[in-house]
């Protein structure tokens, strides 16, 4: 069984709804972009992460298992994947219900999970 969708147990209780918006994303070699939403529920946690002109405008969904820690001071969010990582991941399909799309979150789950904590 794989957390993928699920934040760190030392994580959570650490920021609230919304607190986490516009926070830098830092992957393990570099920052990535920005939080642009995201959901911090049990079990269907996510960021969406807007990558900018990196790789040209492209958003990501993020579960919630590859955070790996949350720097409030800085206003920084770390995950367990590098800029690579992140850029081959499948694209983000904003017209998909994240929370409940089978689907949707088992395609996108599976090249999260060996990331995930």
């Amino acid at each position: 069984m794989t957390n993928t969708w699920t934040y760190r147990n030392d994580l959570l209780g650490s920021f609230d709804q919304g607190s986490l918006q516009g926070f830098d994303v830092v992957a393990t070699d570099g920052s990535i972009g920005s939080v642009d939403e995201y959901d911090n529920l049990n079990g269907s946690g996510y960021l969406v992460v807007d990558t900018g002109f990196w790789i040209f405008g492209k958003r990501r969904l993020i579960p919630a298992g590859v955070v790996t820690s949350i720097d409030a001071e800085r206003e920084e969010v770390h995950v367990s994947m590098t800029k690579d990582e992140i850029k081959s991941a499948p694209d983000y399909d904003d017209t998909v219900d994240r929370t409940s799309d089978d689907w949707y979150r088992t395609t996108s789950g599976s090249y999260y999970d060996p990331y995930s904590w």
